[in-house]
């Protein structure tokens, strides 16, 4: 990758829920694992679910004998300001600190808020990589594209769908590189296989219509509900101090996250992280 400053991956999604901050912590630990430099932005502060990982991790690591690889981590809460125009302003000028703070950084990862706000767009238009986690079901997916004809066909993109439309050609009007959106089917459940099919018809028809890549996410599992306390990712587990009992569930677990990170092409085949981890 040309070293004209950080790659930047935003994860993104109105809707709370959808695995964004679990994404976003296995992304930053894959990388780390790859021996790139990664720095993280929260712009939930308030909720904090990233900045929480960061910190248990952080914990963790520090009774460990190997210390575990840590992102260099900024939380920004939104502005407070009165008047709408001065707390965009605050906003933009606070992630545009906290980028800059980072700027010695290979990737800098920045995880959104389940809510549309001028923090949340200020980030979007910022993005090389938009990652979009999307839970398999139609009320997730309405999100993305109105569905009619009883979930056969979309009607028209969405709200969320719009707004990353609206940062897209603001960033092509400002010169900037085109945004690699990727949308990832998260939490596929192993029942329900026309559902899955079903949904997976519709989001082709979509990213043909507005422009994203589809990816594969990760399937529901109590693994990651277990990890979240220790800041640990599945790319953690091979190590002996991790304190985590070995199951084959975790291998397949960790082949998803393998198969996301190819789908992504962040880094080179020789430096990707599936092969060190």
């Amino acid at each position: 990758m040309a070293r004209s400053g950080p790659h930047i991956i935003v994860l993104g999604n109105e809707k709370g829920g959808s695995g964004k901050s679990t994404t976003a912590m296995h992304l930053i630990v894959a990388l780390l694992a790859a021996g790139k430099r990664v720095g993280s932005i929260d712009l939930d502060a308030r909720q904090g679910s990233l900045s929480r990982y960061v910190e248990n991790r952080r914990k963790t690591a520090e009774a460990m004998l190997t210390p575990l690889p840590m992102p260099e981590h900024i939380p920004i809460n939104q502005s407070k300001a009165d008047s709408r125009d001065a707390a965009t302003r605050e906003d933009e000028a606070n992630l545009t600190a906290a980028i800059a703070q980072l700027a010695g950084n290979d990737f800098i990862v920045i995880d959104t808020p389940g809510s549309d706000s001028a923090l949340s767009r200020a980030a979007h238009i910022r993005a090389d990589t938009l990652i979009s986690p999307l839970n398999d079901s139609f009320l997730d997916l309405d999100l993305f594209g109105r569905i009619e004809d009883e979930g056969a066909s979309i009607r028209r993109p969405s709200v969320y769908a719009e707004t990353v439309w609206e940062q897209r050609k603001r960033r092509a009007m400002a010169g900037g590189k085109p945004i690699d959106w990727v949308v990832m089917r998260n939490r596929l459940s192993s029942l329900d296989a026309r559902n899955k099919r079903d949904i997976g018809k519709l989001l082709e028809q979509l990213a043909k219509r507005i422009g994203f890549r589809i990816a594969p996410g990760f399937t529901e599992r109590v693994i990651f509900r277990e990890l979240f306390p220790r800041g640990l990712t599945l790319l953690d587990l091979s190590r002996k101090d991790a304190g985590v009992q070995w199951r084959m569930s975790h291998v397949a677990a960790r082949q998803e996250v393998r198969e996301l990170l190819e789908a992504l092409n962040l880094l080179p085949v020789e430096a990707d992280a599936s092969s060190s981890v």
